[in-house]
């Protein structure tokens, strides 16, 4: 197993952009950019150039979050095609988790969204033995910080139980980024001599084989007293003249953006939840303002018009709303229907327009649409 993960550390649901909108649904906001993705997905292909890596695997789960993680997907084909001495697949993250942890050998370079790539890290390191083996860089312009993937295990802390590796491991790529790759390379080959001599702490120790269980400072001793030497069995690590790696994005090119109806968020619990009676509340408001209700949906499923009455609903509810007359409406004409709803007794909690981009629907369709 030989592999790199990837990691888009900056944008999707670890913006961390949140809120309770009613008693009892809150929401996270996962934002994708273009250019965000296109710098990550740029660095994984010139990654996979500059260590002689041969193929670059993109996970997304766009079957189901089309605009998003499509985005996503879209990036990487678009970029993949300048680099035709690559091989390059596209896997859907569940199935290419599971293929992960089965096969980790058929992977080479994975590039992924935030919250996947923090997952397929793990993952990784321990399918490879121990989470404690990975390392990790977080590179930016300007800026980078190099860390282990995993946690800090603070209810371990100086019993001398830790597996060092991590950090360790971190430090060379880390070594590596400042130019010094000679140095990287003569502590990762006598880690990987360390490792391959059997000697493990606890995390990785399994005492039905020839290994020898050993505490933080042993096993770092045991790095110390193999600087020099290669392994035999594993492949032994080259960092010399390792080219600095350095991506752009490619400007946005402007589009013209029209505003073509309104999604409304209400908080709505009144008698039986019924959505025929939110439905007709929706409509009488709507209808003297210029709207059409276009339908109503509970957690994503729709309701109204044409629900099924097994439907599980809470307190949260979107309204699709169409302009009366034409494809397009205004800013104004939006303000508009929601005084019209207010006025009518029905508590907006957020909007979300809906918008066309060169003519191209930018929206997800809801059931039945």
């Amino acid at each position: 197993m030989d592999l790199v993960v990837v990691r888009e550390n900056e944008e999707d649901l670890y913006a961390g952009i949140e809120h309770q909108q009613t008693a009892e649904v809150t929401q996270v906001l996962k934002l994708i950019t273009r250019p965000g993705t296109e710098r990550i997905v740029r660095y994984a292909f010139e990654y996979a150039r500059a260590y002689g890596r041969r193929q670059v695997t993109c996970m997304t789960k766009d079957n189901i979050m089309k605009h998003t993680d499509g985005l996503f997907h879209r990036v990487f084909d678009e970029v993949a095609a300048e680099y035709p001495d690559l091989e390059t697949s596209h896997q859907i993250i569940d199935i290419g988790a599971a293929r992960l942890a089965a096969q980790p050998e058929r992977f080479d370079v994975i590039v992924t969204l935030n919250l996947y790539g923090d997952i397929l890290s793990d993952i990784a390191g321990q399918i490879a033995g121990s989470v404690g083996l990975a390392g990790s860089a977080n590179i930016g312009d300007e800026i980078a910080m190099f860390e282990a993937v995993h946690g800090s295990a603070p209810d371990i802390a100086g019993r001398s139980i830790a597996n060092p590796s991590g950090l360790l491991v971190a430090a060379t790529q880390m070594l590596v980024h400042l130019g010094a790759g000679d140095v990287a390379e003569r502590i990762k080959n006598a880690w990987l001599c360390a490792l391959e001599a059997g000697i493990h702490t606890a995390d990785m120790y399994r005492p039905n084989l020839s290994e020898r269980e050993v505490g933080t400072e042993e096993f770092t001793q045991a790095v110390i007293d193999r600087l020099g030497e290669q392994p035999r069995r594993l492949q032994p690590v080259s960092y010399q003249d390792q080219p600095a790696i350095a991506v752009q994005p490619t400007p946005t090119a402007p589009l013209r953006k029209e505003l073509v109806g309104v999604d409304v968020f209400v908080d709505w619990a009144e008698g039986d939840r019924r959505p025929d009676d939110l439905g007709k509340q929706m409509e009488a408001a709507a209808g003297g303002a210029g709207w059409r209700l276009k339908m109503i949906t509970n957690r994503g499923v729709k309701v109204y018009p044409g629900g099924m009455p097994e439907t599980f609903l809470t307190d949260h509810w979107r309204c699709r709303f169409l302009p009366d007359e034409g494809e397009a409406t205004t800013f104004p004409e939006v303000i508009g229907l929601l005084e019209a709803l207010h006025a009518n007794g029905l508590e907006v909690i957020k909007t979300e327009h809906l918008y066309t981009f060169d003519g191209e629907r930018a929206y997800s369709l809801g059931q039945g649409e």
